[in-house]
């Protein structure tokens, strides 16, 4: 699981001493976590998933500011649909429902969640959004907020959606392993009926 030292990495300076951390600190909690969610997921679904782990290999001079992983029906590839993503900034990790770098079909999978708002009714109010995930930054969910968002997604080339949720660095939750991990895969079981929702406008 996640701990302080796992928070600590994004201190390293220098791109390969801090991937050699990221390998070592960080990447066995991504494939262990993933693990256990792909197998809980599929349970839901037909589907099953498969696991990515960001390798940050374009990387030449400057360390990465955050990593991620990823659970897709995609064997090669994760980002051509939606799919659920684990990462981690230095101040939060973070479960998404991620529609990234211009997957097939956004404009329908965004038009598909616009035109059937109920299917966020359901989410806790504790969940976040997110527009761009290469910032930090997250917004507050609310309704105005996600159509706001999926209208940009939709509409700007660039535009981006993720829905989901984050432990906070000094989350006491990470002083209880076994719960950080139940509230993980339930964040992504109350999104499952969204993807399941928009997978379809995604095509094969």
């Amino acid at each position: 699981m996640f701990n302080e030292s796992s928070f600590e990495v994004f201190k390293i300076a220098g791109l390969d001493d801090r991937m050699a951390a990221i390998r070592s600190e960080i990447q066995p909690v991504f494939q262990a976590l993933n693990e256990y969610f792909s197998a809980e997921l599929s349970k839901m679904v037909a589907d099953e998933f498969f696991i990515h782990i960001a390798q940050h290999r374009r990387r030449t001079t400057h360390a990465p500011e955050n990593t991620w992983s990823a659970l897709s029906r995609k064997k090669r590839g994760y980002k051509m649909e939606p799919h659920f993503q684990l990462g981690i900034w230095p101040d939060y990790v973070f479960m998404w429902l991620s529609c990234i770098d211009q997957p097939k079909n956004e404009k329908a999978i965004a038009q598909k969640m616009l035109d059937q708002p109920e299917v966020f009714t359901t989410l806790s109010p504790d969940f976040k959004l997110s527009g761009d995930h290469t910032k930090e930054t997250v917004e507050d969910f609310s309704p105005e907020a996600v159509e706001k968002l999926l209208i940009r997604f939709r509409d700007v080339k660039k535009g981006e959606f993720q829905i989901g949720r984050i432990i906070l660095k000094d989350s006491p939750l990470w002083e209880k392993p076994e719960e950080a991990k139940a509230y993980m895969l339930e964040t992504y079981q109350q999104l499952m009926p969204l993807y399941q929702t928009i997978i379809q406008e995604a095509g094969q």
